[in-house]
C-alpha cells in the first residue's frame, strides 16, 4: 500500500492541531516521526485511522491513490491500515483470544483457524508474552509493557499493509524494546509492510533501519532526513 498525506489539516473540538502535513509512505518503507509533546504526532496517527472525534478540515489522505477521508475506521482496517495505540484500553469481559479471532475473521476471513492459532502461538513466543495473558480479558490488569506487546500480537495476526505505531517503546524495559523492534522488523520484511513509527526516544531505532526521519513541531513537519538526523536531535534537541 502507498499512503499519501497531502496538506492535511486536522482539528479537535474546533482547535487546529495538524496544520498542513505532507507525507508519502511506500510499500515496505519505515518512516519515523519524532518531536516534542503536543506537536500533533498522535493526532496525525488517529486522523489516518479515522478517529471520529477528529475533523479533517483541509487536505487529503490517499491509500493507493484513493481518498479515505470519508471512509469509516473498520473499512480502513479492511484496506490494511493498522493503528497501535499509545495507551491501549482495558476491556474487562472481552477475552483476548475472542477479540483476536473476531478481528482476524473481519480482516482475513480466508485465514484458517488452525493457521490463526499457529500465528498466535508463534507470536506470543517471539514477543515473550506470558501464556496466562492470552486467556484473560483484553489488556485488563496488564502492565504498560504487556499492553504494548499485545498490540504487536494483534499486528502479527492482522498482517496489515500499513502500520502506524504510536510510541511502541513506551513502558518497555531495555530487553522488551529489543524484542518488539525485532518483531516489527520481521513483520515489515515478511509482509512488505509500510510503517509510520512515532517515538520520543531513539533507543528503539538502535534495532531498526528507518529510511526516513521526520521532525514534527507545532502541527507541521519541520525537517526531514535520514538516520543521521537522529544524532542531530540527540545533540541539539528539537531546536533544529
Amino acid at each position: 500500500m502507498k499512503l499519501e498525506i497531502k496538506d492535511l489539516h486536522v482539528s479537535a473540538e474546533d482547535k487546529e492541531i495538524v496544520k498542513g502535513v505532507n507525507l508519502s509512505i511506500n510499500e515496505g518503507e519505515l518512516h519515523v516521526i519524532m518531536g516534542p509533546n503536543g506537536s500533533g504526532k498522535t493526532t496525525l496517527a488517529k486522523a489516518i485511522m479515522g478517529h471520529p472525534e477528529l475533523s479533517v478540515t483541509k487536505g487529503d489522505i490517499l491509500a493507493d491513490g484513493k481518498s479515505i477521508v470519508n471512509t469509516k475506521v473498520n473499512d480502513r482496517a479492511k484496506l490494511g491500515i493498522f493503528l497501535q495505540f499509545q495507551n491501549p484500553v482495558e476491556v474487562e469481559g472481552l477475552g483476548l483470544m475472542n477479540f483476536l479471532n473476531a478481528a482476524r475473521g473481519s480482516i482475513h476471513s480466508d485465514m484458517q483457524f488452525k493457521d490463526f492459532m499457529s500465528e498466535v502461538k508463534n507470536s506470543t513466543k517471539k514477543l515473550s508474552i506470558k501464556e496466562e495473558l492470552v486467556g484473560r480479558s483484553l489488556n485488563f490488569g496488564f502492565s504498560g509493557g504487556e499492553k504494548k506487546k499485545i498490540e504487536m500480537l494483534q499486528m502479527a495476526v492482522l498482517k496489515p499493509k500499513l502500520a502506524i505505531l504510536d510510541e511502541p517503546d513506551s513502558g518497555l524495559d531495555i530487553d522488551a524494546v529489543k524484542t518488539v523492534a525485532e518483531n516489527i522488523n520481521e513483520l515489515r520484511q515478511k509482509n512488505k509492510m509500510g510503517i509510520l513509527l512515532i517515538t520520543h526516544y531513539s533507543r528503539i531505532l538502535n534495532y531498526m533501519e528507518p529510511q526516513f526521519i521526520h521532525i514534527m513541531k507545532d502541527g507541521v513537519i519541520k525537517k526531514d532526513g535520514g538516520k543521521d538526523l537522529i544524532n542531530e536531535v540527540e545533540t541539539k534537541g528539537y531546536k533544529l
